[in-house]
Protein backbone atom coordinates (compact mmCIF):
# COMPACT_ATOMS: atom_id res chain seq x y z
CA UNK A 1 0.00 0.00 0.00
CA UNK A 2 3.01 2.33 -0.19
CA UNK A 3 4.87 4.20 2.52
CA UNK A 4 3.66 3.46 6.08
CA UNK A 5 1.76 6.25 7.83
CA UNK A 6 3.01 4.89 11.18
CA UNK A 7 6.09 2.86 12.11
CA UNK A 8 6.39 1.66 15.69
CA UNK A 9 9.73 0.04 16.57
CA UNK A 10 10.74 -1.59 19.86
CA UNK A 11 8.19 0.45 21.86
CA UNK A 12 8.73 -0.03 25.58
CA UNK A 13 6.57 1.78 28.13
CA UNK A 14 6.84 1.41 31.90
CA UNK A 15 5.07 2.86 34.93
CA UNK A 16 7.10 3.78 37.99
CA UNK A 17 4.97 2.77 40.96
CA UNK A 18 5.60 2.65 44.72
CA UNK A 19 6.14 -1.14 44.55
CA UNK A 20 8.46 -0.95 41.53
CA UNK A 21 8.38 -0.73 37.72
CA UNK A 22 5.43 -2.09 35.77
CA UNK A 23 6.64 -3.04 32.28
CA UNK A 24 3.34 -2.44 30.46
CA UNK A 25 4.65 -2.53 26.87
CA UNK A 26 7.76 -4.60 26.14
CA UNK A 27 9.29 -4.15 22.69
CA UNK A 28 6.25 -3.75 20.45
CA UNK A 29 6.85 -3.18 16.71
CA UNK A 30 4.37 -2.79 13.82
CA UNK A 31 3.54 -0.60 10.81
CA UNK A 32 0.29 0.88 9.53
CA UNK A 33 -0.01 1.70 5.82
CA UNK A 34 -2.15 4.41 4.29
CA UNK A 35 -5.82 3.37 4.10
CA UNK A 36 -5.19 0.26 6.21
CA UNK A 37 -7.05 -1.00 9.28
CA UNK A 38 -4.77 -2.67 11.83
CA UNK A 39 -6.46 -4.44 14.75
CA UNK A 40 -4.61 -4.92 18.04
CA UNK A 41 -6.25 -7.71 20.04
CA UNK A 42 -5.74 -9.38 23.39
CA UNK A 43 -7.33 -9.71 26.80
CA UNK A 44 -7.50 -6.88 29.35
CA UNK A 45 -4.11 -5.83 30.66
CA UNK A 46 -2.11 -7.04 27.64
CA UNK A 47 -0.86 -3.51 26.85
CA UNK A 48 -2.96 -2.68 23.79
CA UNK A 49 -4.59 0.48 25.21
CA UNK A 50 -1.28 1.71 26.69
CA UNK A 51 0.26 1.25 23.23
CA UNK A 52 -2.54 3.30 21.63
CA UNK A 53 -2.42 6.07 24.22
CA UNK A 54 1.37 6.25 23.95
CA UNK A 55 1.11 6.79 20.17
CA UNK A 56 -1.17 9.76 20.95
CA UNK A 57 1.07 10.72 23.92
CA UNK A 58 -1.93 10.70 26.24
CA UNK A 59 -0.51 8.60 29.09
CA UNK A 60 0.49 10.72 32.11
CA UNK A 61 4.23 11.29 32.63
CA UNK A 62 5.03 10.55 35.42
CA UNK A 63 4.29 7.80 36.44
CA UNK A 64 4.65 6.45 32.87
CA UNK A 65 7.68 6.91 30.65
CA UNK A 66 8.78 5.78 27.19
CA UNK A 67 12.06 3.89 27.42
CA UNK A 68 15.19 4.72 25.43
CA UNK A 69 15.37 3.02 22.04
CA UNK A 70 11.62 3.27 21.42
CA UNK A 71 10.54 4.81 18.12
CA UNK A 72 7.10 6.00 16.94
CA UNK A 73 7.55 7.52 13.49
CA UNK A 74 4.41 9.19 12.14
CA UNK A 75 4.02 10.21 8.48
CA UNK A 76 7.73 9.64 7.88
CA UNK A 77 8.72 12.83 9.71
CA UNK A 78 7.33 13.08 13.26
CA UNK A 79 9.22 11.13 15.93
CA UNK A 80 6.39 11.00 18.44
CA UNK A 81 8.50 9.48 21.23
CA UNK A 82 10.75 12.55 21.35
CA UNK A 83 8.24 15.37 20.71
CA UNK A 84 7.41 18.00 23.34
CA UNK A 85 3.81 18.48 24.46
CA UNK A 86 3.48 21.74 22.45
CA UNK A 87 4.76 19.97 19.31
CA UNK A 88 2.40 17.07 19.98
CA UNK A 89 -0.59 19.40 20.27
CA UNK A 90 -0.06 20.48 16.66
CA UNK A 91 -0.25 16.86 15.48
CA UNK A 92 -2.83 15.46 17.91
CA UNK A 93 -6.35 16.17 16.67
CA UNK A 94 -5.15 17.49 13.31
CA UNK A 95 -3.20 14.57 11.82
CA UNK A 96 -4.06 11.93 14.43
CA UNK A 97 -7.49 11.43 15.96
CA UNK A 98 -8.73 9.14 18.72
CA UNK A 99 -12.09 7.58 19.56
CA UNK A 100 -12.31 6.60 23.21
CA UNK A 101 -14.30 3.69 24.62
CA UNK A 102 -16.47 5.79 26.97
CA UNK A 103 -17.71 8.99 25.31
CA UNK A 104 -19.52 10.13 28.47
CA UNK A 105 -16.21 10.60 30.29
CA UNK A 106 -14.36 11.84 27.18
CA UNK A 107 -16.78 14.60 26.16
CA UNK A 108 -17.00 17.86 28.13
CA UNK A 109 -20.35 17.83 29.99
CA UNK A 110 -20.42 21.66 30.24
CA UNK A 111 -20.18 22.34 26.49
CA UNK A 112 -22.62 21.64 23.67
CA UNK A 113 -21.44 19.02 21.20
CA UNK A 114 -21.30 21.69 18.46
CA UNK A 115 -19.01 23.86 20.60
CA UNK A 116 -16.70 20.90 21.26
CA UNK A 117 -16.39 19.91 17.60
CA UNK A 118 -15.98 23.49 16.37
CA UNK A 119 -13.34 24.18 19.04
CA UNK A 120 -11.21 21.36 17.58
CA UNK A 121 -11.70 22.71 14.05
CA UNK A 122 -10.71 26.27 14.98
CA UNK A 123 -7.75 25.18 17.11
CA UNK A 124 -6.03 23.73 14.04
CA UNK A 125 -7.31 26.27 11.49
CA UNK A 126 -7.32 29.84 12.78
CA UNK A 127 -8.78 31.17 9.51
CA UNK A 128 -12.11 29.40 10.04
CA UNK A 129 -14.77 31.64 11.60
CA UNK A 130 -16.97 30.51 14.47
CA UNK A 131 -20.01 30.30 12.16
CA UNK A 132 -18.08 28.25 9.58
CA UNK A 133 -16.83 25.90 12.30
CA UNK A 134 -20.39 25.32 13.56
CA UNK A 135 -21.55 24.68 10.01
CA UNK A 136 -18.75 22.13 9.58
CA UNK A 137 -19.75 20.57 12.94
CA UNK A 138 -23.28 20.01 11.66
CA UNK A 139 -21.90 18.50 8.43
CA UNK A 140 -19.75 16.10 10.45
CA UNK A 141 -22.71 15.00 12.58
CA UNK A 142 -24.65 14.33 9.37
CA UNK A 143 -21.64 12.38 8.03
CA UNK A 144 -21.67 10.10 11.08
CA UNK A 145 -25.36 9.39 10.62
CA UNK A 146 -27.05 11.74 13.09
CA UNK A 147 -30.39 13.20 11.97
CA UNK A 148 -31.40 16.79 12.77
CA UNK A 149 -27.75 17.82 13.01
CA UNK A 150 -28.62 21.53 13.34
CA UNK A 151 -30.50 20.69 16.55
CA UNK A 152 -27.97 18.19 17.83
CA UNK A 153 -25.09 20.69 17.82
CA UNK A 154 -27.01 22.72 20.42
CA UNK A 155 -27.36 19.76 22.79
CA UNK A 156 -25.15 18.64 25.68
CA UNK A 157 -23.68 15.12 25.94
CA UNK A 158 -26.12 14.06 28.70
CA UNK A 159 -29.04 14.79 26.37
CA UNK A 160 -27.86 12.14 23.89
CA UNK A 161 -28.00 8.34 23.95
CA UNK A 162 -24.81 6.24 24.22
CA UNK A 163 -24.82 5.53 20.49
CA UNK A 164 -25.27 9.23 19.66
CA UNK A 165 -22.44 10.20 22.00
CA UNK A 166 -20.14 7.71 20.29
CA UNK A 167 -21.09 9.23 16.92
CA UNK A 168 -20.19 12.66 18.33
CA UNK A 169 -16.80 11.23 19.40
CA UNK A 170 -16.24 9.95 15.86
CA UNK A 171 -17.26 13.34 14.39
CA UNK A 172 -14.85 15.04 16.82
CA UNK A 173 -12.00 12.74 15.80
CA UNK A 174 -12.70 13.40 12.09
CA UNK A 175 -12.98 17.19 12.46
CA UNK A 176 -9.60 17.95 10.87
CA UNK A 177 -9.44 15.04 8.38
CA UNK A 178 -6.75 13.07 10.25
CA UNK A 179 -4.42 10.69 8.43
CA UNK A 180 -4.60 8.20 11.32
CA UNK A 181 -7.53 7.34 13.56
CA UNK A 182 -7.09 5.27 16.74
CA UNK A 183 -10.29 3.60 17.95
CA UNK A 184 -9.86 2.27 21.50
CA UNK A 185 -12.64 -0.27 22.17
CA UNK A 186 -15.13 1.97 20.27
CA UNK A 187 -18.14 -0.32 20.82
CA UNK A 188 -17.57 -1.62 24.36
CA UNK A 189 -20.24 0.43 26.15
CA UNK A 190 -22.91 -0.01 23.46
CA UNK A 191 -25.64 -2.56 22.91
CA UNK A 192 -25.27 -5.06 20.06
CA UNK A 193 -27.46 -3.22 17.52
CA UNK A 194 -25.66 0.09 18.06
CA UNK A 195 -22.28 -1.70 17.96
CA UNK A 196 -23.06 -2.97 14.46
CA UNK A 197 -24.06 0.54 13.34
CA UNK A 198 -20.84 2.08 14.70
CA UNK A 199 -18.69 -0.59 13.00
CA UNK A 200 -20.54 -0.03 9.68
CA UNK A 201 -19.99 3.71 10.10
CA UNK A 202 -16.25 3.37 10.78
CA UNK A 203 -15.82 1.01 7.83
CA UNK A 204 -17.76 3.39 5.55
CA UNK A 205 -15.70 6.40 6.66
CA UNK A 206 -12.44 4.49 6.23
CA UNK A 207 -13.37 3.47 2.68
CA UNK A 208 -14.51 6.97 1.70
CA UNK A 209 -11.63 8.94 3.23
CA UNK A 210 -8.79 6.35 3.06
CA UNK A 211 -8.00 7.18 6.69
CA UNK A 212 -5.72 4.64 8.37
CA UNK A 213 -7.22 3.09 11.50
CA UNK A 214 -5.74 1.32 14.51
CA UNK A 215 -8.55 -0.66 16.11
CA UNK A 216 -7.96 -1.67 19.74
CA UNK A 217 -10.37 -4.40 20.77
CA UNK A 218 -10.89 -7.76 22.45
CA UNK A 219 -13.91 -8.43 20.22
CA UNK A 220 -12.86 -10.72 17.37
CA UNK A 221 -16.22 -10.20 15.65
CA UNK A 222 -15.36 -6.51 15.23
CA UNK A 223 -11.91 -7.50 13.93
CA UNK A 224 -13.44 -9.80 11.30
CA UNK A 225 -15.69 -6.95 10.10
CA UNK A 226 -13.01 -4.31 9.70
CA UNK A 227 -9.35 -5.30 9.84
CA UNK A 228 -6.82 -5.87 7.08
CA UNK A 229 -3.99 -6.83 9.44
CA UNK A 230 -4.01 -8.09 13.04
CA UNK A 231 -1.48 -8.14 15.84
CA UNK A 232 -2.12 -10.27 18.92
CA UNK A 233 -0.67 -8.96 22.20
CA UNK A 234 0.01 -10.78 25.44
CA UNK A 235 1.81 -9.51 28.56
CA UNK A 236 2.99 -6.36 26.80
CA UNK A 237 4.41 -8.13 23.74
CA UNK A 238 3.26 -8.98 20.21
CA UNK A 239 2.94 -12.78 20.11
CA UNK A 240 1.53 -13.09 16.58
CA UNK A 241 1.06 -10.81 13.57
CA UNK A 242 -0.48 -11.40 10.17
CA UNK A 243 -3.26 -10.61 7.74
CA UNK A 244 -6.87 -11.14 8.81
CA UNK A 245 -6.95 -14.50 7.00
CA UNK A 246 -3.64 -15.56 8.58
CA UNK A 247 -4.93 -14.98 12.10
CA UNK A 248 -8.41 -16.42 11.61
CA UNK A 249 -7.61 -19.37 9.35
CA UNK A 250 -3.97 -20.24 10.03
CA UNK A 251 -3.14 -19.03 13.58
CA UNK A 252 0.23 -20.28 14.84
CA UNK A 253 0.33 -19.28 18.52
CA UNK A 254 -1.51 -21.17 21.32
CA UNK A 255 -2.69 -17.87 22.80
CA UNK A 256 -4.33 -16.94 19.48
CA UNK A 257 -5.92 -20.41 19.42
CA UNK A 258 -7.35 -19.73 22.88
CA UNK A 259 -8.78 -16.37 21.85
CA UNK A 260 -10.44 -17.86 18.77
CA UNK A 261 -11.86 -20.84 20.68
CA UNK A 262 -13.42 -18.51 23.28
CA UNK A 263 -15.66 -16.90 20.62
CA UNK A 264 -19.19 -18.43 20.64
CA UNK A 265 -20.11 -20.06 17.30
CA UNK A 266 -23.56 -20.21 15.72
CA UNK A 267 -23.10 -23.82 14.63
CA UNK A 268 -21.98 -25.15 18.03
CA UNK A 269 -24.17 -27.21 20.38
CA UNK A 270 -25.96 -24.88 22.79
CA UNK A 271 -25.17 -27.30 25.64
CA UNK A 272 -21.41 -27.06 25.07
CA UNK A 273 -19.46 -25.00 27.59
CA UNK A 274 -17.64 -21.94 26.24
CA UNK A 275 -13.91 -22.51 25.98
CA UNK A 276 -11.68 -20.34 28.15
CA UNK A 277 -7.96 -19.84 28.71
CA UNK A 278 -7.12 -21.14 32.19
CA UNK A 279 -4.92 -19.16 34.57
CA UNK A 280 -4.17 -15.44 34.69
CA UNK A 281 -1.72 -13.16 32.86
CA UNK A 282 1.70 -12.72 34.51
CA UNK A 283 2.61 -9.92 36.89
CA UNK A 284 4.39 -7.25 34.84
CA UNK A 285 6.19 -5.95 37.93
CA UNK A 286 8.40 -9.01 37.40
CA UNK A 287 7.79 -10.53 33.95
CA UNK A 288 8.60 -14.26 33.83
CA UNK A 289 11.74 -15.71 32.28
CA UNK A 290 11.01 -17.36 28.94
CA UNK A 291 7.64 -17.17 27.20
CA UNK A 292 5.12 -15.17 29.25
CA UNK A 293 2.30 -17.52 28.15
CA UNK A 294 4.11 -20.73 29.16
CA UNK A 295 2.38 -21.05 32.56
CA UNK A 296 -1.05 -21.10 30.86
CA UNK A 297 -0.08 -23.01 27.72
CA UNK A 298 -1.04 -26.71 27.41
CA UNK A 299 1.77 -27.20 24.87
CA UNK A 300 4.60 -25.62 26.93
CA UNK A 301 7.98 -27.31 26.66
CA UNK A 302 11.09 -26.93 28.81
CA UNK A 303 12.59 -24.35 26.43
CA UNK A 304 9.44 -22.19 26.72
CA UNK A 305 10.10 -21.62 30.42
CA UNK A 306 13.77 -20.81 29.89
CA UNK A 307 14.09 -18.74 26.69
CA UNK A 308 11.68 -16.15 25.32
CA UNK A 309 11.04 -17.09 21.65
CA UNK A 310 11.78 -14.74 18.78
CA UNK A 311 9.21 -14.38 16.00
CA UNK A 312 9.27 -17.34 13.62
CA UNK A 313 8.23 -16.38 10.07
CA UNK A 314 5.28 -18.38 8.75
CA UNK A 315 4.97 -16.36 5.51
CA UNK A 316 5.99 -12.91 4.27
CA UNK A 317 3.31 -11.14 6.36
CA UNK A 318 2.80 -13.71 9.12
CA UNK A 319 4.94 -14.54 12.16
CA UNK A 320 4.43 -15.96 15.65
CA UNK A 321 6.61 -15.87 18.77
CA UNK A 322 6.21 -19.53 19.75
CA UNK A 323 8.73 -22.37 19.98
CA UNK A 324 6.19 -24.71 18.35
CA UNK A 325 7.10 -23.00 15.06
CA UNK A 326 10.77 -23.99 15.36
CA UNK A 327 11.76 -26.62 12.73
CA UNK A 328 12.80 -29.06 15.50
CA UNK A 329 9.62 -28.66 17.58
CA UNK A 330 7.20 -31.58 17.92
CA UNK A 331 4.18 -31.49 15.59
CA UNK A 332 1.08 -30.14 17.37
CA UNK A 333 -2.41 -30.29 15.88
CA UNK A 334 -4.39 -27.05 15.90
CA UNK A 335 -7.44 -27.38 18.22
CA UNK A 336 -10.72 -28.45 16.61
CA UNK A 337 -13.02 -25.58 15.68
CA UNK A 338 -10.43 -23.06 14.49
CA UNK A 339 -8.27 -22.70 11.40
CA UNK A 340 -9.05 -23.60 7.82
CA UNK A 341 -12.30 -25.46 7.28
CA UNK A 342 -13.80 -24.41 10.62
CA UNK A 343 -15.79 -21.49 9.24
CA UNK A 344 -17.77 -23.25 6.56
Amino acid sequence: MGKPILEVKNLRVSFKMYAGEVQAVRGVSFTVDKGEVLAIVGESGCGKSVTAQTIMRLIPTPPSYIKEGSSILFDGKHEIAKMTESQMERVRGKDMGMIFQDPMTSLNPTMTVGAQISEGIRKHNQKVSKAEAFKRSAELLTLVGMSNAEERIQQYPHELSGGMRQRVMIALSLACNPKLLIADEPTTALDVTIQAQIIDLLRDIQEKTETSIILITHDLGVVAEMAHKVIVMYAGKVVERGTLDDIFYNPRHPYTWGLLRSVPRLDSDKNNELASIPGTPPDLYAPPVGCAFAARCPYAMKVCKEIDPEHFEVSADHSAACWLNHPDAPEVEMPVGIGRGSHG
